[in-house]
């Protein structure tokens, strides 16, 4: 293979981070939570990212998802530098780029599962048939004779999934996903994670989630480590390749 056919099969970044800090000032110092981060993801793949507690991990995701705003730097997502955008601005860009996946569900209670996987898509003005999406979606969850359930009829494992098909209803390129199993047990955890990764495989998206767990990390295509808000290790993580592969 020539160098040249190798690197036309390079995906396209699609996540780039630059020089990227993020200060917080207290009445006697400077915290710095991120202290210069840089980091290309490349389009489909699906990158962990690790470290302890206050290493700067869930500050770094709310900055990529455009919910905060960074001291200095620069971030690009899907060839739109977000930096500096207007709150209007970057709520088109979260509705039509970026799919998020919280830890605590974040389902609204008055809503039925189906009613709340289809909210994003109605606030984004979606361009195709959503309730069909929806409804596609949460069957692919496992979920298609619980649609006109509420958050509070659905246990923690269901709850996970309607946010699971609420995060892939807008066809989003960028999938964000903040300790997604931090709130279910081993089992509910696993078949969880199970979905998520199917669904991702399905839709295509690059997926970057936030983790404590190494046993989740494995499933990843690369984990970035965090400590102390800079990146002290980011790895290709090597998977077992089926003999009949």
């Amino acid at each position: 293979m020539t160098d040249t056919h190798r690197s036309s099969a390079i995906p396209r970044p699609i996540i780039e981070v630059i020089d990227l800090t993020r200060t917080i000032a207290t009445p006697t110092h400077q915290v710095e939570i991120l202290r210069g981060i840089n980091l290309v993801i490349p389009q489909g793949e699906f990158a962990a990212i690790m470290g302890p507690s206050g290493s700067g991990k869930s500050t770094l995701l709310g900055l990529l998802a455009g919910l905060d705003s960074s001291t200095t730097g620069r971030i690009i997502l899907d060839g739109q530098d977000i930096t500096g955008l207007s709150e209007d601005r970057m709520s088109e860009v979260r509705g039509k780029k970026i799919g998020f996946v919280f830890q605590s569900f974040q389902l609204i209670p008055t809503l039925t599962a189906e009613e709340n996987v289809l909210l994003p898509a109605e606030l984004a003005g979606a361009d195709f048939d959503v309730v069909k999406r929806a409804r596609e979606l949460l069957t692919r969850v496992g979920l298609g004779d619980r649609m006109d359930h509420y958050p509070v009829q659905l246990s923690g494992g269901e709850q996970q999934r309607v946010a699971l098909a609420r995060a892939f209803i807008t066809k989003p390129p960028i999938l964000l996903a903040d300790e997604p199993t931090g709130n279910l047990d081993g089992k509910t955890g696993n078949q969880v994670l199970e979905i998520l990764l199917e669904l991702n495989r399905q839709e295509g998206a690059t997926l970057v989630l936030v983790t404590h767990d190494p046993a989740l990390a494995k499933h990843a295509d690369r984990v970035i480590t965090l400590r102390d808000g800079l990146v002290v290790s980011d790895e290709r993580v090597l998977h077992e390749v089926s003999p009949n592969a």
